[in-house]
């Protein structure tokens, strides 16, 4: 299995997951903030075309997630996959698109992935995040949530490898004052993004017997840095910095090996 960002931010979210089992490639991505002609062109950059992937699974209703996803649907093929509640909280679907709703407590199949939701909190209808497995490796991916449970600290034990949202920095969030205390709050609130240290502390609940790469995600560009982000994770498991990737918003991540 190997995995790719097209972009992780406020302004767009994509991932690409493929896995190569003899003759068949499984290739899904998961959510779609982009235009549809940004989307093919970030695709194409990663060496996928567009009607080669399996599935797009949705986490959440968010624009910078779910923006892009069913002109993407109905452009090229690719059955979409989301919860209920996702998909009453995205508003006007592109005709065309093809949809299969999921129950964020079963795991389903997806090419030849095996897909667990995780619900987790967040301000959004019904969101969750997902692990994915081949049957050989376990990658987690796990982003806009307010805060650990108990229920996500299961999901995410065991992994191989872990896409872990580091949206900000606390202090520097509390001293930005661009943005309102209201904005503030919902940002740091129990139903909206980790910080580093709760990046952190998640990151240190898990079972990491097994964890052999870490990706931060979903960094903000006005409340973090790279630099911040990777050095609370890389306490954690007691590693060099620079052994820590991150997906910008530009230009994602090129792919990576789990």
């Amino acid at each position: 299995m190997r995995f790719a960002s097209l972009g992780s931010g406020s302004e767009g979210n994509g991932l690409l997951i493929e896995s190569t089992d003899g003759l068949r490639v499984t290739r899904v991505l998961i959510d779609c903030g982009f235009s549809l002609s940004d989307t093919e062109r970030r695709l194409r950059a990663a060496g996928v075309e567009p009607d080669s992937l399996d599935a797009v699974l949705v986490t959440h209703e968010h624009s910078d997630h779910v923006g892009g996803v069913f002109r993407l649907s109905a452009a090229h093929g690719v059955p979409v996959f989301l919860t209920h509640g996702t998909l009453l909280g995205s508003g006007k679907v592109s005709g065309g698109a093809t949809l299969t709703l999921i129950d964020p407590l079963h795991t389903f199949e997806a090419g030849g992935f095996s897909i667990e939701p995780v619900a987790v909190p967040h301000d959004a209808r019904e969101p969750v995040q997902y692990v994915i497995a081949d049957g050989r490796v376990r990658l987690g991916v796990l982003t806009d949530i307010g805060h650990g449970t108990a229920h996500v600290q299961r999901a995410y034990s065991g992994l191989d490898a872990l896409v872990l949202e580091c949206n900000h920095d606390s202090r520097m969030l509390a001293d930005n004052r661009r943005y309102p205390e209201m904005l503030k709050r919902r940002i740091s609130g129990p139903y909206g993004h980790l910080s580093n240290q709760a990046s952190a502390d998640i990151l240190a609940s898990l079972d990491r017997s097994r964890l052999r790469t870490v990706v931060a995600a979903h960094l903000s560009r006005k409340n973090n840095t790279e630099d911040l982000a990777r050095a609370a994770l890389a306490g954690v498991l007691q590693s060099e910095a620079e052994a820590i990737a991150v997906a910008d918003q530009d230009t994602g991540l090129h792919w990576l090996e789990v």
